[in-house]
């Protein structure tokens, strides 16, 4: 399992009965984890003492219950700035197990020693992007939400890198790389964040069990001669990381890489365990 270990803003301090206790910066935030599925007593007093508790419907859904929470702060990771505020369907704005990730394509891009072009697809609000900016590479973000890529360009005005090489482009992203395969375009490494399940800007239904393997098939035609690396990362528990490894590696034989997937997780506090946070499929060269 690859572990997002390297925070100091950010913490999963204990897990129960579906629900994670986590350290956001200075506040304490109470949220749903499908993977909890244990029951272990809630000891630790910020069960008691939360700014933010995400209660979920059993009708699917849910809301917030706010106790002394601003409407928006900011936490760190090493040289990066990241805006927080939570809005529907229990998210903050950053999934900081993906921190795990960030590291590994980050040593690559500088340890390349060469300009490194990187397509980042279903890019949210900009952590990838903003990763890889700070290592060097030239970065064209895509997502299909014009308030999430607005909410990345805040988040690279607060790293620093406003004038980065980013192209920030509101846009489906299968819509894109098909445009971008006739244009002649390539990139020496792709990002995928693909959620789950999804809706287009024209109300295009995306289902990743359906589209995954297709994109993976139109993007390795993007890819430059020489690629760096290919990232898919993947919160369905319906993919285990072999089936990612079968995918990269079908897709991207010719280039004579290195396919290794496993699955990504945040350090327990409380435990000293391990929580499971979906899986990620790395190629490289």
């Amino acid at each position: 399992m690859w572990i997002a270990d390297g925070w100091k803003d950010y913490e999963v301090i204990d897990t129960s009965k579906g629900e994670k206790l986590e350290r956001w910066g200075k506040y304490l935030l109470v949220r749903p984890d499908p993977q909890v599925i244990w029951d272990t007593p809630k000891k630790h007093p910020g069960w008691k003492k939360m700014n933010g508790h995400y209660h979920r419907s059993k009708k699917g859904g849910g809301e917030w219950e706010f106790f002394n929470l601003p409407e928006q702060w900011s936490i760190h990771y090493k040289n990066l700035t990241f805006n927080l505020k939570p809005f529907s369907f229990k998210h903050t704005g950053l999934f900081p197990e993906q921190a795990a990730n960030w590291d590994w394509f980050g040593e690559k891009i500088r340890t390349a020693h060469r300009p490194v072009k990187v397509l980042n697809l279903f890019a949210y609000t900009g952590g990838a992007t903003l990763a890889a900016a700070a290592a060097g590479a030239s970065v064209t973000h895509v997502d299909a939400s014009k308030g999430m890529v607005s909410w990345a360009k805040e988040n690279a005005v607060s790293s620093g890198l406003k004038d980065a090489p980013i192209r920030w482009i509101v846009d489906d992203c299968v819509k894109f790389v098909e445009r971008e395969i006739r244009r002649g375009n390539h990139y020496d490494a792709i990002i995928m964040d693909p959620p789950s399940y999804g809706r287009g800007p024209k109300g295009e239904i995306w289902k990743i069990e359906d589209a995954i393997h297709p994109l993976i098939q139109l993007c390795s035609q993007l890819l430059s001669d020489n690629p760096l690396f290919f990232l898919v990362n993947s919160y369905t528990t319906g993919l285990a990381p072999a089936v990612l490894t079968y995918m990269l590696a079908t897709e991207l034989k010719k280039f004579n890489g290195h396919v290794e997937s496993q699955e990504i997780g945040l350090p327990v506090t409380e435990s000293g365990l391990v929580l499971p946070c979906g899986a990620s499929g790395r190629w490289e060269k």
